[in-house]
């Protein structure tokens, strides 16, 4: 008889809940495979028994971690974070989750090596990669084939496009640039420009912008492709793009802009030739940041769900490490209206 001092195992569960043992173990771990009403009675018998879980004996076992890999790419920003805003709302999602599924999170820069399994799947820091931000996605989709090929478990934020590498987590960006145009021509503003890159290399980009067109055309107007200036994720391109816009000497009475930092620094650029925002010139950014509530006058924009975002990333990932099928997601995106498009 096992004396009443002794420390609980499994086994003592098991006999309580009326369940293997190894049963017992997917329950406390969280597998799907254990049915709702048997993982509840087996952690009631573990609460009642103050068992507690022996995580790196039970790593050991499945030869795992418990651990997942967050790699942010390294993006220009006036401060020294190097991480897009967006995706620093998001790691709260992320980190939450994670605990909340009982893994630790490791972040990290994505150092673009050629061996991103052996750097962290293969050699068991992480059980799988959560990977932010991508550049030029042309350069970066054969780092994607390339973990592809060598079975390690990812699950990407970004641009969902046909044959897409892996399972990816993304916004429906043209759909958001349907509801940008909509909104300014809603207002009646006639002549709509985009700032942000609109080609495959910046494929979100690019379906935002697609997106604008599509509301444009619908309205019976033609996109002007003198309005659309390229311009990456920073407040200092947005201030070139849009200074390079007014340069252009063609009318435009509203600009959408393909995120949130290039807004700002297109407000600033906007109030420099004495164009008052919304009165002269309307404006509507992308991707809700905390900045956005901020900007005199507050900015007009689209939101991206980051809270349930996070939440996809984290379980698509954990399905695949427990070999369970992990579809593509793609999260609509919300109108958010404030006075910057004059109708807020």
């Amino acid at each position: 008889m096992r004396s009443v001092h002794a420390k609980p195992t499994s086994f003592d569960i098991a006999a309580l809940a009326g369940v293997s043992q190894p049963t017992v173990s997917r329950a406390l771990r969280g597998d799907r495979t254990v049915s709702e009403a048997t993982r509840k009675r087996v952690e009631a018998i573990a609460r009642q028994l103050n068992y507690k879980v022996d995580k790196n004996a039970s790593n050991l076992r499945r030869g795992q971690s418990n651990t997942l890999a967050l790699l942010f790419f390294q993006d220009p920003t006036p401060d020294e974070t190097l991480i897009n805003p967006f995706f620093l709302s998001m790691l709260g999602s992320i980190t939450r989750t994670c605990a909340l599924r009982g893994y630790d999170l490791l972040t990290s820069f994505q150092q673009l090596s050629a061996d991103w399994h052996v750097d962290y799947e293969d050699s068991h820091r992480a059980d799988g990669i959560i990977l932010l931000g991508y550049g030029d996605y042309e350069l970066y989709r054969a780092r994607l084939d390339h973990l592809v090929e060598h079975g390690t478990h990812f699950v990407r934020w970004g641009s969902v496009e046909p044959g897409s590498a892996g399972t990816t987590i993304g916004c429906d960006n043209r759909g958001g640039g349907r509801l940008a145009g909509e909104h300014l021509i809603a207002g009646g503003r006639r002549h709509i420009a985009f700032l942000g890159e609109a080609n495959k290399r910046y494929p979100e980009f690019r379906n935002r912008y697609l997106g604008l067109c599509d509301a444009q055309r619908d309205a019976g107007l033609i996109p002007d492709i003198g309005l659309q200036v390229d311009s990456i994720t920073t407040e200092e391109a947005g201030y070139a793009a849009a200074r390079q816009l007014i340069g252009r000497g063609i009318p435009f009475d509203a600009i959408f802009a393909g995120s949130d930092l290039i807004a700002i620094g297109a407000m600033q650029a906007l109030a420099e030739h004495g164009l008052e925002v919304p009165r002269d010139v309307a404006i509507v950014g992308f991707d809700d940041i905390p900045a956005a509530r901020l900007t005199q006058p507050a900015l007009t924009t689209i939101a991206q769900d980051y809270a349930r975002a996070g939440e996809l990333l984290v379980d698509s990932l954990i399905r695949q490490i427990n070999r369970e099928p992990a579809d593509t997601t793609v999260l609509p995106a919300r109108l958010v209206e404030r006075q910057s498009s004059g109708r807020g």
